[in-house]
C-alpha cells in the first residue's frame, strides 16, 4: 500500500482543530444548554405571567404555544447567541444559527400569528352556524399560535440574556 504525505496547511490545522475529540460530549455543548434553558425558562415565565394577569393557575401554560414571552425567540436567539459567545460571531456557525432564529422570529410572528387570528373568525363562524349543521359540532381550533412583536422581542431578548450569562459563568467555571 502506497502513502501519501499530505502537507499540513493552515487550512487543515484550523478543520482539525474544529474537529469533536473523543472527550467532547453532548453534557459539554454550550449552545444546546443554553437553548434549552431559554425554552425552558421562558415557558415558566409563561406561567407565572398568566397567574399574575389572571390571579390562577394553569399549568397548560408550560406547553403552550403564543403568549409572553415568546420561546420560540427565546431558543433560537440563545442558540444563535450561544454559538458565537463559543466559536465567534464570524464564522458559518453563527451565520447558520443567525438565520434559522431570524426565519422563526418572522415566522411566529406572521404566518402563526395571523393562522390564529383566522381560527378565532372560523371559529365564531362555527359557533354561530345552526346545530342541524354538519359542521355545528365541529372542535373548536386553537387560536393561540403564533406570537405578537412584543412577544416575539421579550423572547430574543431573554434568549440572548441567558446565552450572555451562560457564556459569563461558562469562562468562570473554566
Amino acid at each position: 500500500m502506497r502513502t501519501v504525505d499530505v502537507p499540513v496547511t493552515a487550512a487543515t490545522t484550523s478543520v482539525e482543530s474544529r474537529m469533536p475529540t473523543s472527550s467532547s460530549s453532548i453534557f459539554q455543548n454550550f449552545p444546546l444548554f443554553a437553548a434549552l434553558a431559554a425554552f425552558l425558562i421562558a415557558q415558566s415565565m409563561k406561567l407565572f405571567i398568566s397567574w399574575y394577569k389572571e390571579r390562577r393557575w394553569d399549568a397548560k401554560q408550560l406547553i403552550a404555544s403564543g403568549g409572553m414571552p415568546s420561546s420560540h425567540s427565546a431558543t433560537v436567539t440563545a442558540l444563535a447567541a450561544a454559538i458565537g459567545f463559543t466559536d465567534g460571531f464570524g464564522g458559518s456557525e453563527f451565520a447558520i444559527a443567525m438565520i434559522l432564529a431570524c426565519v422563526v422570529m418572522y415566522d411566529s410572528s406572521g404566518v402563526r400569528l395571523h393562522a390564529g387570528r383566522q381560527a378565532e373568525v372560523l371559529n365564531q363562524i362555527v359557533f354561530e352556524l345552526p346545530a342541524e349543521h354538519p359542521l355545528a359540532d365541529t372542535r373548536p381550533l386553537r387560536e393561540l399560535l403564533g406570537h405578537t412583536p412584543p412577544q416575539v422581542v421579550a423572547g430574543g431578548i431573554l434568549g440572548f440574556l441567558i446565552a450572555a450569562m451562560g457564556s459569563v459563568i461558562n469562562k468562570i467555571l473554566s
